[in-house]
């Protein structure tokens, strides 16, 4: 007796479908899961066996055999055992096999029947409308991410008895719908502002630039001076999330099981900030089996790097590929997989390792040797990367004691949006979102300089011996203060504020 159900697994951030195959033959009693299970599904026969039993059902005294095709692509976690538990009913005769082919079904389940929520809902949802399925049949508590895929039914049930009555026919259950709109208004509070920063409007002003063009930024300054709490601000000002961004950024943290419990959307933007005892694995993704790293959980979000220099130098290193390509592809022997880390990198760092070098009220402790062996931690190339470097100096007294309203995130934002605006429009047809994204043919056609502008890039370039990516970045900064001033074209004075904003690199000449 064989019967087939259909079931998912995930493969980077999708999914792909699964039949699971269920053989009943004669012969002494045994339980087979072959197709590359790990150790989680082989462990399901125990998990199936006891929830059969303890729902009520007969659990069969054959020999069983569940295969799960295609057979050369790894099968990992617990999601297989409500497939596998009524492949075993429908091989029995208990269920009819012919509603079973317009489902997927996934789900954990506990020894007493009860469902378990999985990994990768939304994603499975997505390869169920693909594949042109009725829907899919989930745990009740996934029920709200997947319900996010709309034209098919997200059937969300507690336990084995309750799908096992749904799909026989005598008990119906409601599919689960989402309000999309309710989901980005109810999901938009950052609960920070940046009219609770003093002072600091040069450094406001920088964030602002690099927001609009989705640069990447580093801050320097010594402890205290608010680097950190600027920091944490930035996605209160960035463009808020379209549908398919939300999509693939709830898609990274459902596969990765951060997703919270009922949570369907991440309306958001993430805002990631590891510790800088980080490994490598930890900040690009790997594993045996490769799962995603703080750069891909950033997608669509902010990466903040605090106390840049203390992290290892290999860790900063990977860091290149996906800067410059917004995506991570990591190799094993079985498989390669590709994450998205299209993220903007904010990094904050202390000018020197006591952290107050030309600070006028705290004397520096460090050598000259002590400071250049702290600051070359970072390597030249990861610098050229970041397009931004400004200097956050301590906060006054007089800044901290105004009680003045300070720019709220809102009025920041309206004008970042109205940039990003003028972004999409250039870019229309194309897949870059911000300017930081323009590729050197984009910048010669959108980057043309007037004859002053020109004459002050190449004077600065030659006299501060800029390489060739830092002149791309120079003038993508341009590019982005041209758009949030309205300008059509880029001036002089863009250009000028545009050198202003690489402080390490005036510094080294």
């Amino acid at each position: 007796m064989l019967a087939k159900v259909f079931s998912s697994a995930l493969i980077g951030i999708d999914a792909i479908l699964v039949d699971v195959e269920v053989d009943l033959a004669p012969g002494l009693p045994a339980f087979a899961t072959v197709g590359l299970p790990d150790g989680a599904v082989k462990e399901s026969k125990d998990r199936v066996k006891a929830a059969l039993k303890n729902s009520g059902y007969d659990f069969p005294a054959r020999r069983i055999t569940a295969n799960l095709a295609p057979a050369d692509i790894k099968k990992e976690g617990a999601a297989f055992d409500l497939p596998i538990s009524i492949g075993i009913l429908a091989a029995t005769g208990v269920l009819k096999e012919t509603r079973l082919r317009n489902y997927i079904l996934v789900g954990e389940l506990s020894l007493d029947g009860g469902l378990k929520a999985v990994r990768g809902a939304l994603s499975i949802a997505v390869a169920a409308k693909r594949a042109g399925l009725a829907g899919i049949i989930l745990p009740a508590e996934n029920a709200p991410e997947a319900a996010v895929v709309e034209g098919i039914d997200i059937i969300g049930a507690a336990t084995l008895s309750q799908v096992v009555e749904f799909l026989s026919g005598r008990e119906g259950i409601d599919p689960f719908r989402v309000d999309l709109q309710e989901l980005f208004s109810n999901g938009c509070d950052y609960g920070e502002d940046f009219s609770e920063v003093k002072g600091q409007e040069h450094a406001k002003r920088a964030l602002e630039v690099a927001a609009s063009g989705g640069h990447n930024i580093l801050m320097i300054g010594p402890p205290g001076s608010g680097k950190t709490m600027l920091a944490r601000r930035i996605p209160t000002i960035l463009p808020r999330m379209s549908f398919e961004e939300a999509i693939e950024t709830t898609k990274v943290f459902s596969i990765s099981g951060l997703l919270e419990n009922g949570r369907a959307l991440m309306a958001v933007r993430p805002f990631r900030n590891p510790h800088h005892t980080i490994s490598d694995v930890g900040l690009i993704g790997g594993g045996t089996t490769p799962k995603p790293g703080e750069v891909s959980l950033a997608h669509n979000g902010v990466l903040f790097l605090d106390e840049l220099p203390e992290f290892k130098k290999n860790v900063l290193e990977v860091l290149r590929q996906p800067l410059e390509d917004g995506r991570v592809t990591i190799s094993r022997s079985l498989l390669t997989l590709t994450y998205p880390s299209r993220m903007m990198l904010v990094a904050a760092m202390n000018p020197c390792p006591c952290g107050y070098l030309a600070d006028p009220t705290h004397p520096c402790v460090c050598s000259p040797i002590g400071i250049h062996r702290y600051r070359s931690r970072i390597s030249g190339p990861l610098l050229d990367r970041i397009d931004i470097h400004i200097e956050v100096p301590a906060v006054t007294y007089r800044d901290l004691s105004d009680r003045g309203e300070a720019e709220s995130s809102l009025e920041i934002a309206r004008r970042v949006e109205n940039s990003r605006g003028l972004q999409l429009e250039r870019y229309r047809g194309t897949k870059i979102h911000c300017n930081a994204q323009m590729p050197p043919r984009f910048i010669k056609k959108y980057c043309e300089l007037d004859a002053a502008g020109n004459r002050m890039l190449e004077l600065v370039t030659d006299r501060l011996g800029f390489s060739a990516r830092t002149y791309n970045r120079i003038l993508k900064v341009a590019r982005t203060i041209a758009d949030l001033g309205g300008s059509e074209h880029i001036r002089e004075e863009h250009i000028a504020e545009a050198i202003q904003y690489r402080s390490l690199d005036r510094k080294a000449s």
